[in-house]
């Protein structure tokens, strides 16, 4: 199958290092803490945070930080026809896990010990990059939680498909069975926090298609800054400041 075509535009007709459309959402559920909406082209994501707030679990306690918890879940609707799977399967666990180190490596745990957060994410529709979609919601949904962070953490994927490298993957592209690598970073510190890789790559193409990520992540990052500022000028005006 031909995912770059001849005039070099991709099956949704863009550029190879264009990104889908963003948009964004926050204040979303009334009783979180926080909550963000945020869609990535046609895979859509919410977010909720409830916390800092007493363990639940006594055992659990640390004295010296807060306790971040993530539950990443599919809803039955999100995927069509596709096969859906259960919250306990693996895919799930893997992606509640990837999503809790990623959020732990920004968040000032320190600051709030003896305490817990939880994070809950939720695939409403699915076309690719679900992981993305969802630290990038979970990222908007603690800024709007007032949780203190070292720096937003922003997710991007970038794939190489008929000997080109494709920045931010549909759902076509991704199941295509080529090698595609997700990046989460802290824009700001100019950190990596996240960096997955399905199969191998020789390493000059690698870098060409992580920094092609990066650079995906560094966009993300921009827009949810503009999402931040415009919810604070909101709050304002609603304030009559």
């Amino acid at each position: 199958m031909e995912y770059v075509s001849p005039e070099g535009l991709r099956i949704d007709g863009r550029r190879p290092m264009e990104m889908r459309k963003l948009h964004a959402e926050m204040g979303v559920v009334a009783k979180a803490d926080g909550s963000a909406v945020f869609v990535m082209g046609n895979t859509k994501v919410i977010a909720a945070v409830y916390g800092p707030r007493e363990v639940q679990n006594r055992s659990q306690q640390m004295s010296d930080q807060a306790l971040v918890r993530c539950e990443y879940s599919m809803a039955n609707f999100s995927t069509g026809d596709r096969m859906r799977k259960g919250k306990g399967d693996r895919r799930s666990t893997e992606i509640s896990l990837v999503v809790r180190q990623t959020m732990e490596a920004c968040i000032l745990t320190h600051l709030m010990p003896r305490s817990q957060i939880d994070i809950y994410v939720q695939v409403l529709q699915a076309d690719g990059g679900t992981r993305c979609a969802c630290i990038n919601a979970a990222t908007l949904a603690l800024a709007d939680a007032a949780i203190p962070m070292r720096d937003l953490v922003t997710s991007c994927s970038a794939g190489y498909l008929n000997s080109t490298p494709l920045l931010d993957l549909n759902y076509v592209e991704d199941s295509a069975g080529g090698p595609d690598v997700t990046v989460g970073i802290l824009p700001k510190m100019d950190k990596v926090t996240l960096l997955q890789m399905d199969s191998k790559l020789p390493i000059d193409t690698f870098d060409n298609v992580m920094q092609l990520a990066i650079e995906g992540c560094k966009a993300v990052a921009t827009y949810i800054r503009e999402v931040l500022l415009e919810n604070t000028k909101q709050l304002e005006y609603h304030r009559g400041v």
